[in-house]
């Protein structure tokens, strides 16, 4: 079955190349124009990836995108921001508010659609295992995508969820940043020390006092707590 991507973005054109490109890559592909329309589309139609732009009127993309990440429907679908802006501090707001990956216009059709394909890959791939994670009070059920802290469920990323499963399948062992993006978001995203540590800060706030499992090692990465 075509996995479902909802673009929201408010310039015709661009609009237009993502859903022939998708389509022709084998997606179904929903589109709004807007932040309002964006948001009703993805409560309705569950979509599999959301490709949303930052910079539209009205309702912008990192306002989308704080509502998406806030309501559990839509807390762990993948999210592609599409930005004009290339300096560090937009990236890391967008990584901030739970975006899992960024492309900045102009783009490459073929690197846009390499994201896509990726994020997919890693939520498809973490949904096909069955396996339970253990460690102290933390349960992280790959098939159910879901993680519970002390009890009690937390709603992550897509990018937290990877980041925290691959500190949990080697615990007491210190991953780099390196290590830990390129499992959290694969080895063709771009690495920059800032986006782990947004992450995982975003996770640890997340988890509550169990967040204090994991430990930063300094200067060399991060690991959870045996």
């Amino acid at each position: 079955m075509a996995k479902t991507i909802l673009v929201i973005d408010d310039e015709p054109e661009l609009v237009k190349l993502l859903d022939y490109n998708l389509t022709k890559a084998g997606y179904l592909v929903l589109s709004a124009r807007d932040g309002e329309k964006g948001l009703a589309a993805a409560r309705q139609h569950h979509p599999d990836l959301v490709v949303l732009d930052v910079m539209m009127p009205g309702l912008d993309g990192w306002e989308v995108c704080k509502k998406l990440r806030a309501e559990p429907a839509t807390a762990a679908v993948p999210l592609l921001m599409l930005t004009a802006k290339a300096e560090e501090g937009d990236r890391v707001l967008g990584l901030e508010l739970g975006a899992d990956d960024y492309v900045t216009k102009p783009f490459g059709v073929n690197e846009l659609l390499a994201r896509v394909k990726a994020l997919l890959r890693r939520a498809e791939g973490q949904a096909g295992s069955a396996e339970v994670l253990k460690a102290g009070k933390l349960v992280i059920d790959s098939g159910k995508r879901a993680v519970t802290a002390a009890g009690k469920r937390v709603e992550l990323t897509a990018t937290e969820f990877n980041l925290l499963r691959a500190l949990a399948e080697r615990p007491g062992r210190v991953l780099s940043r390196e290590d830990l993006i390129a499992r959290a978001r694969g080895d063709d995203s771009a690495i920059i020390d800032r986006t782990v540590d947004v992450h995982v800060a975003s996770l640890r706030k997340k988890l509550g006092k169990q967040g204090e499992m994991v430990e930063t090692v300094w200067g060399v990465g991060y690991r959870l707590k045996e």
